[in-house]
Protein backbone atom coordinates (compact mmCIF):
# COMPACT_ATOMS: atom_id res chain seq x y z
CA UNK A 1 0.00 0.00 0.00
CA UNK A 2 1.29 3.65 -1.08
CA UNK A 3 1.19 6.11 2.22
CA UNK A 4 -0.01 9.22 1.69
CA UNK A 5 2.11 11.87 3.02
CA UNK A 6 0.79 15.14 4.25
CA UNK A 7 3.21 17.99 6.09
CA UNK A 8 1.19 18.73 9.23
CA UNK A 9 0.36 22.24 7.97
CA UNK A 10 -1.74 21.25 4.99
CA UNK A 11 -3.88 19.07 7.75
CA UNK A 12 -6.90 20.97 7.62
CA UNK A 13 -9.59 20.65 10.27
CA UNK A 14 -12.11 22.75 8.94
CA UNK A 15 -14.66 20.51 7.54
CA UNK A 16 -14.01 18.00 10.70
CA UNK A 17 -17.31 16.09 10.62
CA UNK A 18 -19.79 16.30 13.74
CA UNK A 19 -19.19 12.29 14.22
CA UNK A 20 -15.69 11.23 13.69
CA UNK A 21 -13.74 7.95 14.60
CA UNK A 22 -10.29 6.99 15.74
CA UNK A 23 -7.63 7.16 12.58
CA UNK A 24 -4.51 5.29 12.24
CA UNK A 25 -2.13 7.14 11.41
CA UNK A 26 1.90 7.23 12.17
CA UNK A 27 3.61 10.73 12.58
CA UNK A 28 7.00 10.80 11.78
CA UNK A 29 10.14 13.02 11.84
CA UNK A 30 9.16 13.71 15.08
CA UNK A 31 11.10 15.34 18.21
CA UNK A 32 9.24 12.62 20.52
CA UNK A 33 8.93 13.35 24.30
CA UNK A 34 7.12 10.35 25.67
CA UNK A 35 5.66 12.11 29.09
CA UNK A 36 7.37 9.28 31.26
CA UNK A 37 10.43 11.83 32.83
CA UNK A 38 12.60 10.99 29.60
CA UNK A 39 14.22 13.07 27.46
CA UNK A 40 13.04 14.26 23.88
CA UNK A 41 13.93 11.58 21.19
CA UNK A 42 15.44 13.20 18.15
CA UNK A 43 14.04 11.75 14.63
CA UNK A 44 11.27 9.99 16.69
CA UNK A 45 8.07 7.93 15.48
CA UNK A 46 4.61 7.58 17.29
CA UNK A 47 2.43 4.89 15.98
CA UNK A 48 -1.62 4.99 16.47
CA UNK A 49 -3.96 2.43 15.48
CA UNK A 50 -7.46 1.99 16.81
CA UNK A 51 -7.36 5.06 19.68
CA UNK A 52 -4.40 3.67 21.26
CA UNK A 53 -0.57 4.14 20.88
CA UNK A 54 1.14 0.82 19.40
CA UNK A 55 4.89 2.86 19.49
CA UNK A 56 6.42 6.12 20.15
CA UNK A 57 10.14 6.01 20.21
CA UNK A 58 13.14 6.04 17.80
CA UNK A 59 12.38 5.22 14.10
CA UNK A 60 13.41 1.51 14.00
CA UNK A 61 12.91 0.63 10.43
CA UNK A 62 9.46 -0.63 9.38
CA UNK A 63 6.69 1.24 10.46
CA UNK A 64 3.07 0.33 10.82
CA UNK A 65 1.28 0.15 7.42
CA UNK A 66 -1.16 3.00 7.21
CA UNK A 67 -2.85 5.58 4.80
CA UNK A 68 -1.90 8.60 7.20
CA UNK A 69 1.48 9.38 7.34
CA UNK A 70 2.28 12.94 9.15
CA UNK A 71 5.91 13.88 8.65
CA UNK A 72 6.11 16.94 11.21
CA UNK A 73 9.47 18.38 9.70
CA UNK A 74 11.73 17.82 13.68
CA UNK A 75 8.44 19.32 15.03
CA UNK A 76 8.03 18.13 19.09
CA UNK A 77 4.99 15.69 19.51
CA UNK A 78 4.27 14.74 23.48
CA UNK A 79 1.45 12.99 24.98
CA UNK A 80 -1.56 15.92 25.58
CA UNK A 81 -1.60 17.97 29.03
CA UNK A 82 -3.31 16.27 31.47
CA UNK A 83 -5.07 19.40 34.01
CA UNK A 84 -4.99 18.68 37.54
CA UNK A 85 -8.17 20.00 39.83
CA UNK A 86 -9.26 22.78 37.06
CA UNK A 87 -13.24 24.35 37.01
CA UNK A 88 -13.53 24.14 32.94
CA UNK A 89 -16.99 22.90 31.65
CA UNK A 90 -18.60 24.08 34.79
CA UNK A 91 -19.09 27.99 34.20
CA UNK A 92 -19.82 29.45 31.10
CA UNK A 93 -19.33 33.13 32.71
CA UNK A 94 -18.24 33.43 36.34
CA UNK A 95 -19.97 36.22 37.41
CA UNK A 96 -23.10 35.43 36.48
CA UNK A 97 -24.39 32.72 38.60
CA UNK A 98 -27.20 31.27 36.25
CA UNK A 99 -24.54 29.97 34.10
CA UNK A 100 -21.97 28.44 37.45
CA UNK A 101 -22.51 25.51 38.62
CA UNK A 102 -18.60 25.76 40.31
CA UNK A 103 -20.31 25.61 43.81
CA UNK A 104 -24.01 24.99 45.96
CA UNK A 105 -23.64 27.64 48.49
CA UNK A 106 -27.46 26.77 49.56
CA UNK A 107 -27.63 23.27 48.70
CA UNK A 108 -28.50 20.95 52.04
CA UNK A 109 -25.84 18.47 50.03
CA UNK A 110 -22.39 18.59 50.11
CA UNK A 111 -19.87 15.17 49.62
CA UNK A 112 -23.14 14.13 47.05
CA UNK A 113 -22.37 16.68 45.15
CA UNK A 114 -21.55 15.20 41.53
CA UNK A 115 -20.05 17.68 39.19
CA UNK A 116 -20.40 15.33 35.67
CA UNK A 117 -23.92 16.24 35.61
CA UNK A 118 -23.43 19.32 34.49
CA UNK A 119 -20.26 19.44 32.72
CA UNK A 120 -21.10 21.22 29.36
CA UNK A 121 -19.11 19.83 26.56
CA UNK A 122 -19.85 22.86 24.19
CA UNK A 123 -18.27 25.47 27.07
CA UNK A 124 -15.81 28.23 25.40
CA UNK A 125 -13.55 27.06 27.87
CA UNK A 126 -13.14 23.34 27.47
CA UNK A 127 -12.43 24.69 23.68
CA UNK A 128 -9.85 27.07 24.50
CA UNK A 129 -8.17 25.02 26.73
CA UNK A 130 -7.90 21.92 24.07
CA UNK A 131 -6.17 24.65 22.05
CA UNK A 132 -3.75 24.97 24.70
CA UNK A 133 -2.79 21.33 24.17
CA UNK A 134 -4.88 20.19 26.99
CA UNK A 135 -6.52 16.80 26.62
CA UNK A 136 -7.61 16.06 30.03
CA UNK A 137 -8.78 16.70 32.97
CA UNK A 138 -10.04 16.36 36.46
CA UNK A 139 -12.57 18.75 37.30
CA UNK A 140 -13.63 20.09 40.57
CA UNK A 141 -16.08 21.56 42.53
CA UNK A 142 -15.41 24.83 44.47
CA UNK A 143 -16.92 24.12 48.19
CA UNK A 144 -19.78 25.92 49.36
CA UNK A 145 -20.83 26.21 53.08
CA UNK A 146 -19.16 22.72 53.58
CA UNK A 147 -15.95 21.62 54.09
CA UNK A 148 -16.89 19.13 51.66
CA UNK A 149 -17.00 20.35 47.53
CA UNK A 150 -18.43 17.42 46.52
CA UNK A 151 -17.26 14.63 43.81
CA UNK A 152 -15.40 15.52 41.10
CA UNK A 153 -14.95 13.89 37.45
CA UNK A 154 -12.23 13.11 34.90
CA UNK A 155 -12.81 14.27 31.73
CA UNK A 156 -11.31 15.17 27.78
CA UNK A 157 -11.36 18.07 25.86
CA UNK A 158 -12.27 16.59 22.84
CA UNK A 159 -15.36 18.14 20.72
CA UNK A 160 -18.07 15.70 20.79
CA UNK A 161 -20.88 15.92 23.42
CA UNK A 162 -19.79 12.69 25.51
CA UNK A 163 -16.81 14.77 27.67
CA UNK A 164 -16.71 12.69 30.52
CA UNK A 165 -13.97 9.78 30.72
CA UNK A 166 -15.15 8.58 34.66
CA UNK A 167 -17.78 10.55 37.36
CA UNK A 168 -17.08 10.34 40.75
CA UNK A 169 -12.97 10.00 39.92
CA UNK A 170 -12.53 11.32 43.70
CA UNK A 171 -14.03 13.53 46.39
CA UNK A 172 -12.44 16.98 47.80
CA UNK A 173 -12.02 18.66 50.69
CA UNK A 174 -11.34 21.53 52.18
CA UNK A 175 -8.73 22.27 55.56
CA UNK A 176 -6.02 24.72 56.33
CA UNK A 177 -7.55 28.36 56.72
CA UNK A 178 -9.84 27.78 54.22
CA UNK A 179 -11.87 24.90 56.16
CA UNK A 180 -11.60 26.66 59.29
CA UNK A 181 -13.70 29.21 58.14
CA UNK A 182 -16.26 26.45 56.63
CA UNK A 183 -16.26 24.71 59.64
CA UNK A 184 -17.09 26.89 62.33
CA UNK A 185 -13.91 29.45 63.23
CA UNK A 186 -10.86 26.98 63.17
CA UNK A 187 -8.51 24.33 62.33
CA UNK A 188 -9.72 22.57 65.14
CA UNK A 189 -13.36 22.53 64.17
CA UNK A 190 -12.40 21.38 60.74
CA UNK A 191 -10.68 18.45 61.94
CA UNK A 192 -13.25 17.16 63.43
CA UNK A 193 -15.51 17.31 61.07
CA UNK A 194 -13.51 15.31 58.56
CA UNK A 195 -13.16 12.69 61.06
CA UNK A 196 -16.44 12.71 62.33
CA UNK A 197 -17.82 12.86 58.26
CA UNK A 198 -15.57 9.59 57.85
CA UNK A 199 -16.74 7.70 60.80
CA UNK A 200 -20.04 8.09 59.80
CA UNK A 201 -19.57 7.37 56.52
CA UNK A 202 -18.33 4.08 57.96
CA UNK A 203 -21.14 3.39 60.08
CA UNK A 204 -23.40 3.93 57.48
CA UNK A 205 -21.15 1.54 54.89
CA UNK A 206 -21.65 -1.10 57.65
CA UNK A 207 -25.52 -0.76 58.15
CA UNK A 208 -24.96 1.55 61.72
CA UNK A 209 -25.79 4.82 60.73
CA UNK A 210 -27.73 6.89 63.83
CA UNK A 211 -29.87 8.61 60.81
CA UNK A 212 -31.10 11.40 62.57
CA UNK A 213 -28.54 11.53 65.15
CA UNK A 214 -25.93 11.79 62.64
CA UNK A 215 -24.51 15.23 61.17
CA UNK A 216 -24.49 14.01 57.85
CA UNK A 217 -27.36 13.69 55.24
CA UNK A 218 -28.63 10.40 53.89
CA UNK A 219 -26.84 11.38 50.50
CA UNK A 220 -23.39 12.74 51.58
CA UNK A 221 -23.07 9.73 53.79
CA UNK A 222 -23.96 7.31 50.98
CA UNK A 223 -21.31 9.70 48.67
CA UNK A 224 -18.24 9.00 51.26
CA UNK A 225 -18.56 5.65 51.65
CA UNK A 226 -16.15 4.94 48.49
CA UNK A 227 -14.29 7.24 50.29
CA UNK A 228 -13.64 5.29 53.36
CA UNK A 229 -12.89 2.17 51.49
CA UNK A 230 -10.71 3.53 49.73
CA UNK A 231 -12.59 3.14 46.51
CA UNK A 232 -12.68 6.88 45.95
CA UNK A 233 -9.73 9.28 46.12
CA UNK A 234 -9.74 11.78 48.64
CA UNK A 235 -8.51 15.17 47.35
CA UNK A 236 -7.52 17.43 50.01
CA UNK A 237 -6.53 21.38 49.85
CA UNK A 238 -4.13 22.12 52.30
CA UNK A 239 -0.89 24.23 52.66
CA UNK A 240 0.81 24.34 56.14
CA UNK A 241 3.34 22.14 56.70
CA UNK A 242 1.68 21.20 60.26
CA UNK A 243 -2.00 20.19 58.61
CA UNK A 244 -0.03 18.10 55.99
CA UNK A 245 1.08 16.05 59.19
CA UNK A 246 -1.99 16.02 61.08
CA UNK A 247 -3.18 14.60 57.60
CA UNK A 248 -0.68 11.89 57.21
CA UNK A 249 -1.67 10.78 61.16
CA UNK A 250 -5.20 10.72 60.50
CA UNK A 251 -4.19 8.03 57.59
CA UNK A 252 -3.54 5.91 60.30
CA UNK A 253 -6.95 5.83 61.58
CA UNK A 254 -8.87 5.28 58.20
CA UNK A 255 -5.39 3.24 56.33
CA UNK A 256 -7.95 2.55 53.53
CA UNK A 257 -8.24 6.46 52.23
CA UNK A 258 -6.90 7.08 48.96
CA UNK A 259 -5.40 10.59 50.00
CA UNK A 260 -4.06 12.93 47.12
CA UNK A 261 -3.16 16.32 48.71
CA UNK A 262 -3.81 19.34 47.15
CA UNK A 263 -1.60 23.18 47.71
CA UNK A 264 1.30 22.02 49.80
CA UNK A 265 2.79 25.33 49.28
CA UNK A 266 4.72 23.94 53.01
CA UNK A 267 5.37 20.18 51.46
CA UNK A 268 9.41 20.91 51.36
CA UNK A 269 9.13 21.49 54.73
CA UNK A 270 7.36 17.99 55.21
CA UNK A 271 9.08 16.28 52.17
CA UNK A 272 10.47 13.07 53.80
CA UNK A 273 7.21 11.81 56.01
CA UNK A 274 5.04 12.69 52.33
CA UNK A 275 7.64 10.78 50.45
CA UNK A 276 7.25 7.50 53.09
CA UNK A 277 3.59 7.38 53.21
CA UNK A 278 3.48 7.66 49.63
CA UNK A 279 0.60 10.11 49.26
CA UNK A 280 1.42 12.29 46.05
CA UNK A 281 0.49 15.54 45.40
CA UNK A 282 -0.83 18.60 43.26
CA UNK A 283 1.16 21.90 44.20
CA UNK A 284 1.17 25.21 43.08
CA UNK A 285 3.92 25.83 41.01
CA UNK A 286 3.65 29.71 41.69
CA UNK A 287 3.58 30.08 45.84
CA UNK A 288 6.58 31.84 45.93
CA UNK A 289 5.71 34.29 48.53
CA UNK A 290 3.22 33.72 51.44
CA UNK A 291 -0.21 34.85 51.16
CA UNK A 292 -1.65 33.88 53.92
CA UNK A 293 -0.44 33.08 57.35
CA UNK A 294 -0.24 28.99 56.44
CA UNK A 295 1.60 29.64 53.27
CA UNK A 296 4.82 31.51 55.13
CA UNK A 297 6.93 28.85 53.83
CA UNK A 298 6.06 29.07 50.45
CA UNK A 299 9.12 28.88 47.81
CA UNK A 300 9.12 28.36 44.41
CA UNK A 301 11.53 25.68 45.14
CA UNK A 302 8.97 23.93 46.54
CA UNK A 303 8.07 21.16 43.27
CA UNK A 304 11.71 20.56 43.15
CA UNK A 305 12.86 20.27 46.93
CA UNK A 306 9.61 17.39 46.97
CA UNK A 307 10.35 15.77 43.76
CA UNK A 308 14.10 15.38 44.92
CA UNK A 309 12.77 13.80 48.30
CA UNK A 310 10.89 11.09 46.38
CA UNK A 311 7.27 12.86 46.92
CA UNK A 312 4.95 12.16 43.60
CA UNK A 313 4.42 15.96 42.62
CA UNK A 314 1.86 16.97 39.67
CA UNK A 315 1.92 20.83 38.99
CA UNK A 316 -1.82 22.55 38.93
CA UNK A 317 -4.24 23.55 41.58
CA UNK A 318 -5.47 26.90 41.94
CA UNK A 319 -2.67 28.76 39.87
CA UNK A 320 -3.89 26.92 36.68
CA UNK A 321 -8.09 26.01 38.17
CA UNK A 322 -9.27 28.56 35.61
CA UNK A 323 -6.84 28.93 32.74
CA UNK A 324 -5.26 25.10 32.42
CA UNK A 325 -3.38 25.97 29.51
CA UNK A 326 -0.88 28.12 31.03
CA UNK A 327 0.82 24.97 33.04
CA UNK A 328 3.07 24.39 29.87
CA UNK A 329 4.43 27.76 31.18
CA UNK A 330 4.61 26.93 34.99
CA UNK A 331 6.31 23.84 34.17
CA UNK A 332 8.87 25.71 31.81
CA UNK A 333 9.07 28.17 35.11
CA UNK A 334 10.61 24.79 37.06
CA UNK A 335 12.92 24.03 34.37
CA UNK A 336 14.34 27.38 34.21
CA UNK A 337 14.59 27.63 37.70
CA UNK A 338 17.46 25.20 38.01
CA UNK A 339 19.74 28.18 36.99
CA UNK A 340 18.86 29.87 40.01
CA UNK A 341 22.05 29.28 42.18
CA UNK A 342 20.19 27.59 45.59
CA UNK A 343 17.33 27.03 43.93
CA UNK A 344 15.21 23.69 43.25
CA UNK A 345 13.33 22.90 39.86
CA UNK A 346 12.84 20.33 37.94
CA UNK A 347 14.71 18.94 34.26
CA UNK A 348 13.22 18.63 31.43
CA UNK A 349 11.42 15.32 31.36
CA UNK A 350 10.63 15.77 35.18
CA UNK A 351 8.49 19.11 33.98
CA UNK A 352 6.74 17.51 31.30
CA UNK A 353 6.11 14.75 33.21
CA UNK A 354 4.82 16.92 36.00
CA UNK A 355 1.27 17.84 33.63
CA UNK A 356 0.78 14.80 31.59
CA UNK A 357 1.88 11.28 33.01
CA UNK A 358 1.82 11.90 36.98
CA UNK A 359 -1.13 14.06 37.17
CA UNK A 360 -2.84 11.28 35.16
CA UNK A 361 -1.03 8.44 37.41
CA UNK A 362 -2.49 10.03 40.51
CA UNK A 363 -6.07 9.83 39.08
CA UNK A 364 -5.61 6.61 38.68
CA UNK A 365 -4.86 6.32 35.08
CA UNK A 366 -1.37 5.64 35.03
CA UNK A 367 -0.08 4.04 31.77
CA UNK A 368 -3.62 4.45 30.35
CA UNK A 369 -3.39 8.56 30.09
CA UNK A 370 -0.72 11.54 29.86
CA UNK A 371 1.94 9.20 28.67
CA UNK A 372 2.78 8.04 24.29
CA UNK A 373 3.30 4.27 25.52
CA UNK A 374 2.17 1.07 23.89
CA UNK A 375 -1.56 0.73 25.14
CA UNK A 376 -2.89 4.52 26.25
CA UNK A 377 -4.75 6.70 24.98
CA UNK A 378 -4.06 8.22 21.84
CA UNK A 379 -3.87 12.04 23.23
CA UNK A 380 -1.09 13.08 20.68
CA UNK A 381 0.11 16.82 20.52
CA UNK A 382 2.07 17.96 17.93
CA UNK A 383 4.34 21.38 18.70
CA UNK A 384 5.31 24.01 16.91
CA UNK A 385 8.51 24.32 19.04
CA UNK A 386 9.34 23.10 22.50
CA UNK A 387 6.14 22.66 24.08
CA UNK A 388 7.66 24.46 27.43
CA UNK A 389 8.25 27.24 25.82
CA UNK A 390 5.73 30.19 26.24
CA UNK A 391 5.80 31.21 22.27
CA UNK A 392 5.11 27.54 21.41
CA UNK A 393 1.91 25.87 20.69
CA UNK A 394 -0.36 23.12 19.08
CA UNK A 395 -0.72 22.86 15.69
CA UNK A 396 -2.54 19.18 15.85
CA UNK A 397 -3.85 17.70 18.24
CA UNK A 398 -5.72 14.16 18.57
CA UNK A 399 -7.79 12.86 21.60
CA UNK A 400 -8.21 8.74 21.58
CA UNK A 401 -6.75 9.09 18.36
CA UNK A 402 -9.56 11.43 17.10
CA UNK A 403 -8.29 14.37 15.32
CA UNK A 404 -9.92 17.71 17.06
CA UNK A 405 -10.69 21.43 15.60
CA UNK A 406 -8.25 23.97 17.09
CA UNK A 407 -10.47 26.83 16.99
CA UNK A 408 -12.70 28.48 19.44
CA UNK A 409 -14.65 32.05 20.03
CA UNK A 410 -11.29 33.66 20.95
CA UNK A 411 -9.54 32.48 17.10
CA UNK A 412 -12.92 33.46 15.38
CA UNK A 413 -12.32 37.00 16.86
CA UNK A 414 -8.75 37.07 16.25
CA UNK A 415 -9.63 36.30 12.73
CA UNK A 416 -12.71 38.28 12.44
CA UNK A 417 -10.27 41.45 13.44
CA UNK A 418 -7.06 40.92 12.49
CA UNK A 419 -7.17 42.82 8.87
CA UNK A 420 -10.41 44.73 9.43
CA UNK A 421 -11.00 47.21 6.75
CA UNK A 422 -11.23 50.30 9.22
CA UNK A 423 -12.25 52.12 5.98
CA UNK A 424 -16.00 50.69 7.09
CA UNK A 425 -17.78 49.70 9.76
CA UNK A 426 -16.68 45.97 11.94
CA UNK A 427 -18.50 43.47 10.03
CA UNK A 428 -22.68 42.73 11.95
CA UNK A 429 -22.33 46.66 11.69
CA UNK A 430 -23.13 47.49 8.70
CA UNK A 431 -26.48 49.73 9.12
Amino acid sequence: MTARRFLLAAVSLIALPQVVHAQDFVITNATVAKGDGSEPISGGVVEVRGGKVVYAGPAMGQAMETDTVIDVAGMWVTPGIFAAVTDIGLADVGGVSESNDTSANSSPFNAALDVATSINPSSQDIAVTRVGGVTRATVAPSPGKSIFAGQGALIDTGADPDAVTEARAFQLVTLGEGGARLAGGSRVASEVTLRNALREARAFADGKWGGDDAMLTRADAAALGPVVAGKQKLYIRVERASDIRTLLAMKQEFQQLDMVLVGVSEGWLVAKELAASGVPVIADPLDDLPSSFEQLAATQSNVGRMTQAGVKVAIGGIAAFDQPRNLKQYAGNLVALQKVPRAAGLSWGQALASITSIPAAISGMGGKLGVLAPGAAADVVVWDGDPLELSSAPVHVFIDGVQQPLENHQTRLRDRYKNLDESALPKAYDW
